[in-house]
């Protein structure tokens, strides 16, 4: 269940399926995680997001991101906020694993129907698919005054 909370008071209610589109009309994000040096560390990447408001990405399994998540599930991504005169984010705060089995495979076609090209990357011998489940999220919307910052627990 999503809760929605507003941050300040005077901002509106955000509705989940306008954070859902919103997520979904970008293709690149940042994931950051910490290292076993508890260092911080932040990558692009290109993702999709399940209806679950699941984030799933590839990648090597010699990758930074891969051996923190391994040590350190928990991790944050940030969405948009990247084009010229548009202000609106999402920040996200969740729990990563490598799902495995008929899980993995659903969540491979939902993410090769936005990514065809990660078809070719999916026999790669050290190639990995992660998943991060959510816990915390922040739209904001700067575009409007007063800004719109719906918050939703998950």
């Amino acid at each position: 269940m999503v809760v929605c909370t507003p941050v300040k008071k005077g901002r509106v209610h955000m509705e989940r399926a306008a954070v859902l589109q919103f997520m979904r009309t970008h293709s690149l994000g940042v994931q950051a995680s910490v290292s076993t040096k508890n260092c911080p560390q932040a990558a692009v990447v290109g993702f999709v997001v399940t209806d679950g408001f699941e984030i799933v990405f590839d990648t090597v399994v010699t990758s930074r991101k891969v051996v923190n998540l391994r040590q350190n599930p928990r991790c944050a991504f940030v969405i948009g906020g990247l084009s010229a005169r548009d202000e609106r984010s999402v920040q996200y705060e969740g729990i990563a694993d490598e799902p495995t089995g008929n899980e993995l495979n659903g969540l491979k076609e939902f993410y090769f129907a936005r990514f065809p090209d990660g078809r070719e990357r999916e026999h790669w011998p050290d190639l990995t698919y992660i998943r991060i489940k959510p816990g915390w999220l922040r739209y904001s919307d700067w575009n409007q005054a007063p800004p719109l910052i719906a918050q939703f627990d998950f």
